[in-house]
């Protein structure tokens, strides 16, 4: 069967479905669809977001870690969008204008290699982690350091023959 359309789909545990709703409607702009009084789905820059009120019982333990990433930490476990560098940055600013906390402020990462981006890091009202990226080459989303087809291969070697040789 040929596939004509691919969407991501995530559910998600919040803890007050208002303020929920406000934060992915108003400082992320998502578009609000169905919603009972235990749910709520988004298009979410074309993907299908819900989130699910999470029941009292369900007290919220701190399950994320901290990850190493190219001399960076990321939040683990997050989930957010790959978009381009103008619906990015408009994002950003959004945030911004909103008041809104960083966990991880807008920058650069991986600056002049391959898979280069600008990213942030955001929690929602429940504790959710969220990243947000702009690739400087969207081609290299998935990029591997020696793959033939990503650019600046020999940019990588000194570093790589380091990380290999310390102790």
């Amino acid at each position: 069967m040929k596939q004509t359309h691919a969407q991501f789909h995530l559910a998600i545990a919040v803890f007050d479905l208002e303020v929920s709703r406000q934060f992915y409607r108003d400082v992320l702009g998502g578009e609000e669809g169905r919603s009972t009084d235990n749910l709520i789905d988004f298009n979410f820059y074309g993907h299908h977001l819900v989130l699910h009120i999470a029941p009292e019982q369900c007290a919220r333990t701190s399950g994320t870690f901290e990850s190493k990433f190219h001399d960076e930490k990321v939040t683990v476990p997050h989930f957010g969008l790959n978009f381009d560098r103008q619906t990015w940055s408009e994002l950003a600013e959004r945030i911004k204008s909103r008041n809104y906390p960083f966990v991880d402020p807008p920058h650069v990462r991986m600056a002049g290699k391959p898979g280069e981006h600008a990213t942030l890091f955001i929690m929602d009202p429940s504790g959710n982690a969220l990243e947000f990226k702009a690739f400087k080459n969207h081609d290299e989303v998935f990029s591997k350091i020696f793959d033939p087809k990503t650019r600046d291969l020999s940019s990588l070697e000194a570093e790589v023959a380091a990380a290999v040789y310390q102790t």
